[in-house]
């Protein structure tokens, strides 16, 4: 049998698809959608339940356009840092926090004061978005709820229970967001003391899994409601932008994953020589692969920006946006004398820092839609190219520069971030790269190549090129100067904002 199921559960819905190994090709796919509950100031929410009835619904139609086939194996990758507390049975007890979620902002500040070498892992301090704030603040505030917790996890190792009843982490998400130590492969329960949550440790799923390792059968129940034929393994995966550096290739040094969706990520990887990079999530030691470090940079917003702006603000549809894109191509990215930052959730990186906030700078009663559109499109290219040049700064070069995602549907949003990046870029042929990481993980669980970068390098599909435009990528750098010198003046005031702190008058 050469036929996987591949699995991808994100912000907006969840996607199946059926891999070929044999053909080496994706042959059929699916998506279902799900809600999620935003609650002020800073708060997002979904229900557990909705992502398992939305991977049933686009199973099932996945495996009818691929002809019903027997399935080897499974693979799930999942949003990171989306934390779910369930019973001893598995059942969720509250409404998973959604990883954009930034109640535990002092959470995440009292971390920076510890002082524990797999802090140093994991640039200093933990982020706000990850597990381990928001099982603090759990603790804090919901005690009541928190004491009734058997286990506390992430949407990977609940749908992975799901699957096969048995709990699991993945090393990739235990070593990025659990301050788990993946060189000695053990959990830190000093750490979790000295955070206040002791009984974290505990908590946590206890067995943790390589990825493209066999975590298990599937259950038969499962496989009778998805209407599933062979006799499946479950495989271990992880983060699904992670992942999908997998099905780029884009594993060695040198070469950076971008995946653009709602939130922007940037995965490559270093040395595991100790050096210190600032400013990132990580240096992760073997958390993608065995004997290198990954990093990880990032915008919480991006794709969210744009779509908010154009169906929230604006009111406009999925039909509209064609007109609107247009409109916005037609102006120079310097020509709407306007500056915007994309931090409407806060700052990943290059600044770690949640309190940031969105803004719009020169706003004059000539701004129409196009112009404002426009600079939001800037705004969240610049982000990005602010990552990237931070890395540089830091001495981590990247050559190569694969993008997939969501980003690939929107042709101005595309272009402006290989613009402001300013270096070439290959496009991957798919909008869901994932779905192809998901697979070479699979094939390794399944014996058919020896280890992960044998079977990225066997599977990864062509690349389209495109290369920046020279004119517009000097007004980037230009604007680029201008984006982080307001972030540099506007950070104490975009604090108080998002701490609903107003100034005192002068006396």
């Amino acid at each position: 049998m050469s036929k996987v199921l591949t699995l991808d559960l994100g912000t907006n819905g969840a996607r199946a698809g059926v891999y070929d190994l044999a053909a080496r090709r994706l042959i059929a796919k699916a998506e279902a959608g799900y809600p999620t509950r935003h609650l002020p100031p800073n708060r997002a929410e979904q229900d557990p339940q909705d992502w398992w009835r939305a991977l049933g619904h686009c199973v099932r139609r996945a495996l009818a356009e691929a002809g019903a086939p027997d399935i080897a194996a499974i693979t799930v990758a999942t949003f990171a840092s989306t934390v779910v507390v369930c019973d001893a049975e598995g059942t969720p007890l509250a409404p998973a926090i959604l990883w954009m979620d930034a109640r535990a902002a002092d959470e995440a500040r009292a971390s920076a004061h510890i002082d524990h070498p797999v802090m140093d892992l994991c640039g200093g301090a933990n982020a706000v978005e990850w597990l381990v704030p928001k099982a603090m603040w759990l603790a804090r505030h919901e005690p009541a709820l928190w004491s009734r917790v058997a286990r506390i996890c992430e949407a990977l190792d609940f749908v992975n229970f799901r699957l096969t009843g048995l709990w699991t982490g993945s090393l990739m998400n235990a070593t990025c967001k659990w301050n788990y130590d993946s060189r000695a492969r053990a959990f830190c329960p000093e750490l979790y003391a000295a955070l206040g949550v002791p009984e974290l440790a505990q908590r946590l799923p206890q067995r943790i899994v390589d990825i493209g390792a066999v975590i298990g059968p599937l259950c038969e129940e499962v496989a009778r409601d998805w209407g599933l034929r062979g006799a499946p393994v479950v495989v271990q995966g992880g983060i699904d932008a992670h992942m999908g550096s997998f099905g780029a290739n884009c594993i060695a040094p040198g070469s950076m994953l971008l995946i653009g969706g709602t939130s922007n990520v940037h995965i490559t990887q270093v040395p595991d020589d100790g050096a210190r990079i600032e400013g990132v999530w990580g240096p992760y030691p073997h958390a993608l692969t065995h004997g290198l470090r990954m990093i990880e940079g990032g915008q919480v917003s991006a794709g969210s920006i744009l779509k908010w702006l154009s169906q929230d603000i604006f009111g406009l549809s999925d039909a509209d946006l064609p007109a609107l894109l247009a409109a916005a191509e037609a102006l120079e990215p310097a020509e709407t004398r306007l500056l915007a930052l994309d931090f409407w959730m806060g700052n990943r990186t290059p600044y770690r820092d949640a309190r940031l906030r969105g803004a719009f700078l020169g706003l004059s009663l000539s701004h129409d839609r196009a112009a404002i559109y426009r600079a939001a499109v800037t705004a969240v290219a610049l982000g990005a190219a602010n990552v990237v040049l931070d890395l540089d700064r830091q001495g981590v070069t990247v050559d190569r520069i694969v993008m997939a995602g969501g980003i690939m549907r929107n042709p101005l949003w595309l272009q402006a971030t290989v613009d402001a990046i300013g270096k070439p870029v290959g496009l991957f042929p798919d909008d869901n790269l994932t779905l192809y990481g998901n697979a070479v993980a699979a094939a390794v669980g399944l014996g058919h190549w020896p280890g992960l970068a044998e079977a990225a390098a066997a599977l990864a599909p062509p690349v389209q090129q495109i290369r920046p435009d020279p004119a517009r990528s000097a007004q980037y750098r230009r604007l680029l100067v201008q984006y982080r010198q307001a972030v540099d003046v506007l950070a104490p005031i975009l604090h108080d904002l998002a701490d609903g702190i107003l100034a005192e008058p002068p006396a």
